[in-house]
């Protein structure tokens, strides 16, 4: 399986160095990488100049500076990244954020999974960030791949539209949502893991405003209001401690105040609720099982007793 990658880097001079190295240490070669330098302001675009004149597979390419970091300006360098690929040969499209790294086989492992199962239209690993594990802390389950590495089989990419860019953010979850609804199979694979080396949505703010931000993106990408306080009483016992779910929590409800206008379909918003409850579903019977066990293994224990 041939496979292309793009990235969008503003500001990146702390980490992306790391992902190059990941990357051209890969036993699987990308056909070609566009990382798109989005206005950067320090050292981003020379570090990466200084790979691209060593690996000819690597291109740099400068957007013009801008003044505000936001999601939709991401979804626009990742599509002028895109636009640069259009007349190669390839069968998988890769998203690759400028913080994250990966042992040598990974590309190799996930591009295999492509060539398996012809049905794979988004596919990729659980991730680790410093004290979080996305298989163990992460609601979304394995039928979901995350923002950071995100790779598609470029038939389905074309199918969704591609990354459709949304100011307010959730570009990679809409995409990955659509592939689910249009008939596509999207699978995390737990054999691996890529590395996560800043908290997602931390970028020029800190957690709580992040925590905030994604209590938002719940609300106007559709989120069950269920769901929500769930998700909200399961992150209230995680660091920060309290505060990280109240943010979750004002987030959402600041969104519902206001009616933020949901940049997704009636149709995504339907089929995003009904996972939810079933994944959901899925929890509770899982506890009523565990609770059964103990109760029976506590009724066990009274009778040795006596």
């Amino acid at each position: 399986m041939k496979y292309t990658l793009v990235t969008a880097a503003r500001n990146e001079e702390k980490f992306i160095e790391t992902t190059i190295q990941s990357v051209v240490a890969q036993t699987s070669l990308p056909e070609w990488w566009v990382i798109v330098d989005d206005g950067s302001t320090d050292r981003t675009a020379e570090i990466v100049e200084s790979y691209a004149s060593r690996y000819p597979w690597i291109e740099l390419l400068r957007r013009p500076k801008r003044l505000d970091r936001n999601f939709a300006a991401k979804a626009h360098a990742v599509n002028a990244g895109l636009e640069q690929l259009q007349p190669l040969q390839f069968e998988v499209i890769g998203n690759l954020d400028a913080d994250v790294s990966f042992e040598p086989d990974y590309m190799q492992f996930v591009m295999q999974k492509f060539a398996d199962d012809p049905e794979l239209g988004v596919a990729g690993t659980p991730f680790t960030e410093e004290g979080y594990d996305s298989t163990k802390d992460s609601f979304e389950g394995e039928n979901y791949v995350a923002g950071p590495c995100q790779l598609f089989r470029r038939r389905c990419f074309q199918e969704i539209g591609g990354y459709v860019p949304n100011p307010a953010g959730g570009v990679d979850w809409i995409a990955v949502m659509t592939a689910r609804m249009k008939g596509w199979k999207v699978q995390s694979f737990s054999e691996k893991r890529f590395h996560h080396h800043r908290t997602m949505g931390t970028a020029e703010r800190g957690v709580l405003a992040a925590l905030f931000s994604y209590g938002e993106k719940d609300y106007y990408l559709g989120g069950s209001p269920v769901w929500q306080l769930c998700r909200v009483a399961y992150r209230i016992k995680k660091k920060p401690v309290l505060t990280g779910g109240l943010a979750l929590l004002f987030g959402y409800t600041w969104a519902a105040i206001r009616r933020v206008k949901r940049p997704v379909s009636p149709e995504l918003v339907r089929f995003h609720r009904r996972e939810q409850m079933k994944k959901l579903g899925t929890v509770l019977r899982t506890l009523l099982r565990f609770k059964k066990i103990d109760n029976f293994s506590l009724g066990n224990a009274k009778r040795e007793t006596h």
